[in-house]
């Protein structure tokens, strides 16, 4: 793990960032923020063009928690057989759609308190439909961000929830927004697990990760 940058290193980062990418995008298809929802929740444990095959067929019939109620939990299992955990990711999906029918008048709360009362959403599936939908400058730490920031030192933490409070304090304000999906996109192509790609990556000089690739 690497120590803590410091501040003037990690605005160098993200401007860099955002000069490649202004508007970085979030992978998983949808079409509201009810398939926001769904999508991130499937995506536990699954790549995003896995859920994104089952899901655009899936959404063609099932965009509101009323009509995925409507199809009901086979049809659904049907369209999600191909992701993992499709039984247990089906049975919350039901679940939280029925909540959100009997007691958000079949809306997505943008608060993440409500997020997360909801069954099989969790803080990080909670932060990306805050983020994403509702604009809000969460930050989701995923496998890629969690490793990204220990090993570069942008917000260094043994846990998620260190890694997400870290990112919180020491992400510059106009950069927050979509400091998430720059650091995703730079875990899942760049700077990967096991081989990172040191000699195409824009922050190498700025990176003090020991082992780096030539």
């Amino acid at each position: 793990m690497a120590r803590q940058l410091d501040y003037p290193t990690i605005r160098e980062i993200f401007t860099r960032f955002h000069a490649a990418e202004p508007e970085p995008k979030g992978e998983l298809e949808h079409l509201n923020a009810y398939t926001l929802l769904v999508a991130v929740a499937l995506s536990a444990q699954a790549t995003d063009a896995g859920v994104n095959k089952a899901t655009r067929a899936l959404f063609a019939v099932a965009d509101t928690p009323a009509r995925m109620l409507a199809l009901g939990e086979e049809a659904l299992i049907a369209h999600i057989r191909t992701i993992g955990l499709f039984r247990t990711k089906a049975r919350n999906v039901m679940k939280l759609s029925r909540r959100l029918v009997e007691e958000f008048g079949g809306e997505v709360p943008s608060s993440r308190a409500a997020l997360q009362s909801l069954p099989g959403v969790g803080r990080k599936t909670a932060n990306v439909v805050l983020n994403m939908w509702f604009r809000y400058p969460a930050q989701a730490v995923d496998t890629h961000v969690f490793r990204i920031c220990n090993r570069t030192g942008i917000a260094p933490g043994k846990t998620v929830e260190a890694v997400e409070t870290a990112l919180e304090d020491h992400i510059p304000a106009g950069f927050a927004l979509h400091a998430h999906h720059w650091l995703i996109l730079h875990g899942r192509y760049t700077c990967v697990a096991r081989k990172p790609k040191c000699p195409a990556c824009l922050i190498r000089d700025l990176c003090p990760h020991e082992d780096k690739t030539r």
